[in-house]
C-alpha cells in the first residue's frame, strides 16, 4: 500500500513539474502542452507537421542558414507559418541547435539554461549538451538555471516537434529569456553564445509571437514595422522600435539574441519567410476579435557571387532594358520587338541602382539596395524611376533620349562593419544609418571626387541628413558593399 501511495504521490510530481527521468536516468524535461498546443500521439503528430512541411514552397536562400525566427501558438494557428521556417533546414546536419523562448509565466532578468538531460516531447526524447551548456553559463551572471522558468513554458517546446522532423539528428541547448529584458541582457547572451560555439556548426531559434492586440488593423500595421527590421538586418532599429511600443513580441529579447548571435557568426541578410496574424487564419478580424500576429523569418550569410560577374551580353542585355524603359515612358508607347531571353543570372533577386548623365553631368539617379525582384525587372524599374522620379530633376524629356548616358551598379550583399578602416576607397560603398535616418553612396562617387575614406565617411553622413562626424557615434550602423558598374 505504501509503495503505491508513493508512486501515486511521484507520478504526481512528474505531472505538476513537468520533468522526469530519462531511461538513462537522467533528468528529462517532459512534455506539458502536448494535446493542447499539438497532437499528444506521436503517430498525428508526426503527420500534421510532416503535413505543414510538405505542403510549403521551399524559399530559396543562396547562402548558409544560421538562424530562424519562428511562432510558438498552437499549430493550428501557427503552425503553417514555422513550417515556413523548418523547411529551409530539412534534412541538414548541425552540431547543436540552440532554441530561445520568451518566458510567459515567471518574471525574471536574463536567461535560464534547463539543466537536464533531454527534453522529451511525443516523438521522443532530445539529447541536452550539457557541456556546451554549462560553457554558456559560465559566460555570464545573467546565465543561471532556474527551474520555475521551464516548468510549464511552452515556447520552446513547440518547436521541438519540428525540429525533430526535419533534422537528421541533434543536441538541444534550451533558454527561456525573462520576459524582462534590456539591450545589454540581449548583448552579453549574444556574446556568451558566440565565445562558445565559434567555430561550429550551430543553428539559432528564436522562438516568438508579435503583436497581441484586439485590433486586426493595428497587429498588421505593427507586425509590418517589426518585420520591415528583420528584413533589413536592422537590430539596432528593432529594438528601439519595441522598446517605444511601435511593434510587438513576447520574444523580443530571444530574437534580438538570435539576429546579434548571427551576426557575429557572419549571417548579413535577413528573410521574412511568412507574416500572418490568428485573424486570418479564422477569418475573424473585425475589432473586436483579439487577434496575435506571426512570423517566419531566417538569418544567413549569403554567398558570395563568383567569378568575373556578368557577361558582356548580359551588361548589353540591361542596359536595353534600361534604355526602352525610359523610351517607353516617354514616347508613350512600346517599340514592337520579341521579348529577350533573360539568362537565369539575371533572374536572381539582386540590389542594383541606375545612374543617368547627360553631357557628364548628373541626370538622375535611384535604385533598390535589396534584390527584391529578378535583376533584369529592377533595372528596368529603376531607369524609370531615375528618369522620372529624382526629386532633384525635372522629368526626362523626348528631346534629351539621344544625349542620355546610362550607368547600372548591380550590387553585392550589405555588410555590417565595426571599423571603418575595413572601407577601401573605390571597391566599396557605404550605407550610413541612425535611427530614421539613412544615406547610401556608391563606390564610383569617392572615385569620382577623388575622395579619401574620411571625406566619403562625411559625405555619407550628410547624403544620410546627418552631421559630418555621425559616423563615430555608437548608434551609427556603417554598411558597405561592392558594385559592377558599367
Amino acid at each position: 500500500m505504501r509503495k503505491r501511495l508513493f508512486l501515486f504521490i511521484l507520478i504526481g510530481l512528474v505531472l505538476i513539474t513537468g520533468q522526469g527521468r530519462g531511461t538513462a536516468g537522467g533528468k528529462v524535461r517532459k512534455p506539458v502542452v502536448a494535446g493542447m498546443f499539438y497532437p499528444s500521439d506521436p503517430h498525428e503528430l508526426r503527420r500534421v507537421v510532416n503535413g505543414y512541411i510538405g505542403n510549403v514552397e521551399k524559399t530559396r536562400i543562396d547562402g548558409r542558414i544560421v538562424a530562424l525566427i519562428s511562432p510558438h501558438a498552437g499549430y493550428m494557428y501557427s503552425g503553417r507559418v514555422a513550417a515556413y521556417a523548418y523547411k529551409l533546414v530539412e534534412g541538414m546536419d548541425f552540431d547543436y541547435v540552440i532554441v530561445i523562448g520568451p518566458s510567459h509565466r515567471v518574471d525574471f532578468v536574463g536567461v535560464s539554461i534547463y539543466d537536464g538531460e533531454g527534453y522529451e516531447t511525443p516523438l521522443g526524447i532530445v539529447p541536452i549538451d550539457r557541456e556546451l551548456s554549462r560553457r554558456i553559463g559560465q559566460q555570464g551572471k545573467i546565465i543561471e538555471y532556474l527551474p520555475q522558468a521551464h516548468t510549464q513554458e511552452h515556447s520552446l517546446e513547440v518547436q521541438i516537434p519540428f525540429l525533430q522532423s526535419v533534422l537528421k539528428g541533434f543536441t538541444l541547448i534550451p533558454m527561456v529569456m525573462g520576459p524582462t529584458w534590456n539591450f545589454d541582457v540581449c548583448q552579453q547572451l549574444s556574446q556568451a553564445i558566440i565565445r562558445s560555439i565559434k567555430g561550429k556548426r550551430a543553428l539559432i531559434i528564436a522562438s516568438t509571437d508579435l503583436t497581441h492586440s484586439y485590433s486586426y488593423r493595428q497587429v498588421v500595421a505593427q507586425d509590418e514595422i517589426l518585420a520591415r527590421h528583420v528584413g533589413q538586418f536592422d537590430i539596432t532599429g528593432l529594438e528601439e522600435d519595441l522598446r517605444k511600443g511601435r511593434c510587438q513580441a513576447c520574444g523580443g529579447g530571444p530574437m534580438l539574441v538570435a539576429m546579434m548571435v548571427a551576426q557575429g557568426l557572419g549571417a548579413n541578410e535577413g528573410k521574412v519567410l511568412r507574416l500572418t496574424n490568428s485573424g486570418d487564419v479564422t477569418g475573424k478580424k473585425s475589432p473586436g476579435n483579439y487577434v496575435v500576429g506571426y512570423m517566419a523569418a531566417v538569418l544567413y550569410q549569403a554567398a558570395e557571387k563568383s567569378g568575373e560577374g556578368l557577361k558582356e551580353e548580359e551588361r548589353r542585355l540591361l542596359h536595353h532594358i534600361a534604355r526602352k524603359a525610359i523610351e517607353d515612358v516617354v514616347t508613350q508607347k512600346h517599340r514592337s520587338e520579341p521579348e529577350p531571353e533573360i539568362p537565369p543570372s539575371l533572374m536572381e533577386k539582386r540590389g542594383a541602382f541606375v545612374t543617368l548623365k547627360k553631357h557628364g553631368q548628373l541626370r538622375g539617379c535611384i535604385g533598390h539596395i535589396k534584390g527584391s525582384k529578378p535583376l533584369y525587372k529592377t533595372v528596368g524599374e529603376m531607369a524609370v524611376a531615375a528618369a522620372f522620379n529624382d526629386p532633384r530633376f525635372n522629368p526626362v524629356t523626348e528631346a534629351e533620349l539621344s544625349d542620355l548616358e546610362i550607368e547600372i551598379s548591380v550590387l553585392t550583399p550589405l555588410r555590417r562593419i565595426k571599423d571603418v578602416e575595413e572601407i577601401e576607397v573605390g571597391k566599396h560603398g557605404i550605407l550610413m544609418k541612425k535611427g530614421f535616418y539613412s544615406g547610401l553612396l556608391l563606390p564610383q562617387v569617392a572615385t569620382e571626387y577623388s575622395w579619401d575614406r574620411k571625406t566619403f565617411l562625411e559625405h555619407t553622413c550628410l547624403k544620410a541628413g546627418l552631421s559630418t562626424d555621425a559616423w563615430k557615434d555608437k548608434d551609427t550602423m556603417i554598411y558597405i558593399f561592392s558594385a559592377e558598374v558599367f
